[in-house]
């Protein structure tokens, strides 16, 4: 049977990307955007298939009528995939309050309210998939560029890792999605903090490694094989450059934990 999936962020990158090979493959699949215009070309070409609906994320509300818009056009929800967020790009010393809030307001509200808004459709139906995109740097950092981000995404494989082990039992699958670096929109259409010149060097080099970006189409038969696996991972890395980065940072942090491990059993008491 083909099953119905509601993807955030659907304009373009990841998104717009996924949405079209979801259609491909004779989903339903219900695209939200900001900006509904971008997706009427996907109307015309795949018809009643393709449900577009204007979704802010960051506003729970329209959270919740979207979901409820989707079950009663398609009567259910098989797979969600919170795609839609930003970059805030900049030194931690450099972001504003406002860059701050409004970071954490898309990438991780935005991803609990749509989260909480299915999970009741998914537990009645004893079945659903939730698939989280996050990023490497969800579980490792990079000095001085984006570090509101990672918090961010950190923030966002907590939660995720936590559901995942709530609704296991219901018959629903959870999925964090963590990839490296690819040549999409986010970088384009993101936010620059203020910057101070005392971070320049440090960025220039953080700019060197844009030329190892991995190409956006290149996902598009991966999530469809994840979506249609039974038994899918909880985390799934997306790139080649994604294992080497994140078992480097883990092995930095075995090594000092294991180092300092006397003074944290003293502090056991």
């Amino acid at each position: 049977m083909s099953k119905t999936i509601l993807i955030t962020g659907a304009s373009k990158g990841f998104g717009r990307t996924w949405t079209e090979a979801f259609l491909a493959k004779g989903y339903n699949v219900a695209a939200t955007a900001r900006n509904l215009d971008t997706l009427n070309d996907l109307k015309e070409k795949y018809g009643n298939a393709v449900l577009p609906l204007q979704l802010d994320v960051n506003k729970r509300e329209e959270s919740l009528e979207v979901v409820k818009k989707v079950q009663q056009h398609f009567g259910t929800i098989d797979v969600l995939i919170n795609n839609a967020g930003y970059a805030l790009t900049g030194a931690v010393e450099e972001a504003s309050e406002k860059e701050a809030r409004e970071q954490f307001e898309t990438n991780f509200f935005g991803t609990l309210w749509l989260s909480q808004a299915v999970l009741p459709i998914m537990r009645e139906q004893k079945s659903g998939h939730i698939i989280q995109v996050s990023s490497i740097l969800g579980l490792a950092t990079l000095p001085a560029s984006m570090g509101l981000y990672s918090a961010s995404k950190f923030a966002v494989e907590g939660l995720s890792e936590s559901l995942a082990s709530e609704v296991k039992q219901f018959g629903i699958n959870v999925t964090i999605l963590e990839p490296n670096g690819y040549a999409s929109n986010i970088w384009h259409t993101g936010i620059n903090s203020e910057s101070l010149p005392v971070y320049d060097e440090i960025k220039k080099a953080m700019a060197a490694a844009e030329n190892i970006f991995g190409k956006v189409e290149a996902t598009a038969p991966i999530i469809v094989k994840l979506v249609e696996n039974e038994n899918p991972p909880l985390r799934l890395l997306l790139g080649k450059v994604a294992l080497p980065f994140v078992k480097q940072s883990y092995e930095q942090r075995l090594e000092n934990w294991e180092k300092w491990n006397d003074v944290s059993v003293e502090a056991h008491g």
